[in-house]
């Protein structure tokens, strides 16, 4: 059985120290290190390279979402697994776009931590079924994630433009590209930057991105 090497972040010793026992009691998964805030979890992360770091969002100093997007570039490699209090799902939002492969609420089952676990290890997306309301179990899809979250999803045409703009293109070169005017593209530009609660043209980017989109180059 391949081991699953896991890292706790949470600035609460008492949680970190019943987490430690509740995962000791599953074959398969080693709890590796631990770190009390932000910055430690991403020097832990760097130092142990473990498989899944399990990450507080609510942490003084560097918070999970920073810290989050600290250690995955760092370590790409990683998965992180948000574990938080908070229904919010626009800080959840930002957890995703950081690079977490999803999270989990501290009200949750035992089982459903371990589970989510495996899940992110293996390259999944896991969503607390709580919040994701309609995806059965929690497990989704890139696109799956953030539609449970948003509540939204883009149209075909909104989808295209988005994907050119993260592409580089210009809206004037994007009208060429789909027979469209210039003022037609900014506007599906804006709509979809509405509906998925982003701001600007980077976060439509990072959304690509998130969504497997862009080729690495």
């Amino acid at each position: 059985m391949t081991v699953i090497r896991v890292f706790l972040a949470d600035d609460h010793g008492v949680l970190r120290e019943g987490l430690r026992a509740l995962l000791a009691a599953h074959p398969g998964i080693e709890v590796v290190g631990e770190a009390a805030d932000g910055a430690g979890a991403v020097d832990g992360t760097v130092a142990l390279e473990p498989d899944v770091v399990v990450m507080d969002v609510a942490m003084p100093g560097l918070n999970g979402a920073k810290a989050t997007e600290r250690l995955k570039r760092a370590c790409p490699a990683v998965k992180v697994l948000a574990l938080t209090a908070h229904e919010d799902r626009t800080y959840l939002r930002q957890l995703l776009e950081a690079g977490a492969s999803g999270y989990v609420l501290k009200r949750a089952a035992a089982g459903e931590l371990v589970q989510a676990i495996r899940a992110v290890a293996g390259g999944g997306i896991y969503l607390d079924p709580a919040l994701a309301g309609h995806v059965a179990g929690g497990f989704v899809s890139v696109a799956e994630a953030r539609k449970a979250l948003t509540g939204t999803e883009l149209s075909d045409r909104e989808e295209e433009v988005v994907r050119l703009i993260a592409e580089g293109y210009s809206n004037k070169q994007i009208a060429a590209r789909l027979s469209l005017s210039v003022k037609t593209v900014e506007t599906y530009k804006a709509r979809s930057l509405e509906k998925l609660g982003l701001r600007d043209r980077i976060d439509l980017v990072r959304y690509a991105r998130l969504q497997g989109w862009l080729t690495p180059t």
